[in-house]
């Protein structure tokens, strides 16, 4: 890794950088701005919400249990035209682990802490500043100043192809446990103590709330969603579950959405799937010879299933890079591998909208 030789604020704590992930870049439109963080519609849930503790990183809940990232779907009608959308994912092609080690740097990483100073920021494109969220400078000079560490996490490390997907996430652990700000960049560049972060788009989530982004606006992923709530993450592995759904690509997607998505990055077919499209393991899908890890991931598939994301390599589930998995990414992307998208099922949460796209 590259010495950028940094301040670090007091108490900052941050993960080492590692990347891999190859979905395509999210294609951005226009919006109007809006406060940051907020604007769009609540993604509340009429599912049954996490009965256990929500998700939790660095103190942090991972948003409300109702929030539809934590919902069991386990019971949820079929989509109506899930049928229709899985012939057109590659229903014969096999799972794989997007994610590894840090020193393979595979995987999307991620930092946390607190008390940073607020660093104004430079769109490379011009979706950037109609798509993503304003927090104005003090000195009211940007309107985008946000509070992440020049020495956060680029996945694939600062070395890393200035065309990839370069994604930052930071999570401010200020108002822990219930009120924390996860920020997401995309394609983020390395920053200087001069000029800042520089990206296609910033995107704030306040984790204590279940409002959406604005409807036709991006993210770090195509969808308008959030990466991190969807990373398979370590610890949580370790733990023996997890409690949320897990984000997942295909290559071709259709142009509409499902929330909690806001956005889309497809085509005119509707025969296609839509982002934010959930799917979970059919039920009768035998897990009684999977053990370890696999068997964690495989048990969450099915209580709260997947969410498509992001277009990129078809059935690519994403996760954090960490050391941790050196042991056991053998045997995962072996595994997992033997899972099909055949194995699925799409389930209704919601109409397919388009709206300011």
């Amino acid at each position: 890794m590259r010495d950028l030789q940094l301040p670090i604020a007091l108490g900052l704590l941050l993960v080492l950088s590692c990347g891999g992930s190859k979905a395509s870049a999210p294609s951005g439109t226009g919006g109007v701005s809006g406060s940051a963080g907020s604007g769009g519609t609540t993604g509340g849930s009429t599912g049954t919400p996490n009965s256990g503790s929500v998700p939790t990183v660095a103190g942090c809940h991972i948003f409300p249990a109702d929030n539809p990232w934590n919902t069991d779907i386990s019971a949820y009608a079929l989509d109506p035209n899930g049928a229709t959308y899985l012939a057109n994912m590659s229903p014969t092609t096999g799972f794989h682990p997007d994610w590894g080690t840090v020193t393979d740097e595979y995987g999307i990483p991620f930092s946390t802490g607190t008390g940073a100073t607020p660093q104004p920021m430079t769109w490379n494109v011009d979706y950037g500043a109609t798509d993503s969220d304003p927090l104005p400078c003090a000195s009211g000079g940007n309107k985008f100043c946000y509070p992440i560490p020049l020495t956060a996490a680029i996945e694939g490390g600062p070395g890393a192809d200035t065309g990839s997907d370069r994604h930052v996430l930071y999570i401010d652990t200020a108002g822990a446990p219930n009120n924390c700000t996860l920020y997401e960049l995309y394609n983020a560049q390395n920053p200087t103590r001069t000029s800042g972060w520089t990206a296609s788009n910033g995107a704030i989530f306040h984790l204590g709330s279940d409002a959406l982004r604005t409807a036709g606006w991006t993210s770090a992923d195509a969808a308008g969603l959030p990466i991190l709530p969807g990373l398979v993450r370590y610890d949580e592995v370790m733990a023996g579950e997890i409690r949320h759904a897990i984000r997942f690509t295909v290559q071709r997607s259709q142009q509409g959405y499902i929330h909690p998505a806001t956005h889309a990055a497809g085509n005119s077919s509707t025969t296609l799937p839509p982002m934010g499209l959930r799917m979970r393991l059919k039920a009768s899908f035998d897990t009684s010879s999977f053990s370890g890890p696999t068997l964690v991931i495989l048990t969450a598939m099915k209580k709260y299933g997947i969410i498509l994301a992001d277009n990129g390599s078809n059935w690519y589930i994403s996760g954090e890079c960490n050391e941790g998995w050196a042991d056991y990414m053998d045997d995962l992307v072996s595994n997992l591998h033997s899972l099909h998208g055949s194995d699925f099922e799409a389930v209704n949460t919601g109409p397919v909208l388009t709206d300011g796209l």
